[in-house]
């Protein structure tokens, strides 16, 4: 879709908001708590942002983008260049972070808390919000308007860089509350590490994580290996430099994909046989059975898969 720069506002020094409305549609398409939209941006750069709007309210969309100056460019592009009128290709929502239907503790570090918002305003309605807690380098009055009107006492904000601000103490709180309760955290690998580690002995299925980084790739020695498409019976080289998604594109096969990163999910395939070395940050292990993400996936020797 092709959507039109409404609104912009300053929220910090380094944080926006944007709002987007169709030029002729007066309702976009519908989406859940927790959905995300791509951005196509110039230069063929494909950005993945959380929706921050009311999902009842569909004449718009909003996201929140915090410029990271040392990123890949994509925030900086978009800080720099989508001002008022600006026309940008926006896809349809998808949800890979499906909010829970049972009561839920959120918890968020920095510009993690944009896919929790409409999470909170959600399970707020609903009377299944426990907690939000909300940890922040400094403060961001217009996120914590937006969470305090809807989680009202239940919300908790933790600002680091402020002396006199309460440190948010993970492994009492994970104590404190029953395994029967969701977790739902988003923000930096070291949160959400200390999240995974406190609730080791959990129901994987009471646990949720929306990872933005994905730092799996950074520690594993690439080897090369032989990839089989199903379909063609053609085999084809990975080499260590290069992932299975390089070269099925190379060799003319046609595979969606976004972030490049095993986040978002664009590219996700089937594979039938082989020995799998999983990298993403997305797939259940259920489902790393017989599924795989050849932008970050490697594997043992071969493996053959469906495209």
């Amino acid at each position: 879709m092709k959507l039109l720069v409404e609104r912009r506002e300053q929220i910090e020094d380094d944080w926006i908001r944007l709002s987007f409305r169709h030029s002729l549609r007066p309702h976009l398409p519908a989406w859940t708590p927790g959905a995300h939209v791509d951005l196509r941006l110039e230069d063929g750069i494909i950005r993945q942002y959380s929706l921050t709007s009311d999902p009842d309210d569909l004449s718009l969309y909003s996201i929140i983008v915090k410029r990271e100056k040392k990123g890949r460019g994509g925030s900086n592009w978009v800080h720099d260049n989508l001002t008022i009128g600006r026309e940008v290709r926006v896809t349809k929502p998808r949800n890979q972070f499906q909010i829970s239907t049972e009561r839920s503790l959120l918890i968020a570090g920095g510009i993690g808390v944009t896919p929790l918002m409409s999470m909170a305003r959600s399970l707020s309605e609903s009377n299944l919000l426990d907690a939000f807690h909300f940890c922040t380098k400094k403060p961001v009055p217009t996120v914590e308007k937006d969470l305090k009107r809807w989680c009202g006492s239940a919300l908790h904000t933790y600002i680091s860089n402020d002396p006199t601000s309460e440190k948010l103490n993970l492994p009492a709180l994970i104590r404190s509350i029953s395994q029967d309760m969701h977790i739902v955290c988003c923000g930096p690998d070291r949160l959400m590490s200390q999240v995974r580690d406190l609730t080791g002995g959990w129901d994987p299925k009471k646990l949720h994580f929306e990872v933005f980084n994905n730092s799996a790739t950074e520690d594993h020695e690439a080897q090369p290996f032989e990839v089989t498409v199903l379909s063609t019976g053609e085999t084809l080289l990975v080499p260590a430099d290069k992932s299975i998604l390089d070269v099925l594109n190379k060799a003319g096969y046609v595979v969606p994909s976004s972030c490049r990163q095993g986040i978002c999910g664009t590219c996700e395939c089937e594979f039938s046989s082989g020995e799998v070395i999983h990298l993403d940050s997305l797939l259940q292990p259920a489902d790393r059975k017989d599924r795989l993400l050849p932008c970050v996936s490697r594997a043992k020797g071969s493996v053959t898969i469906d495209v």
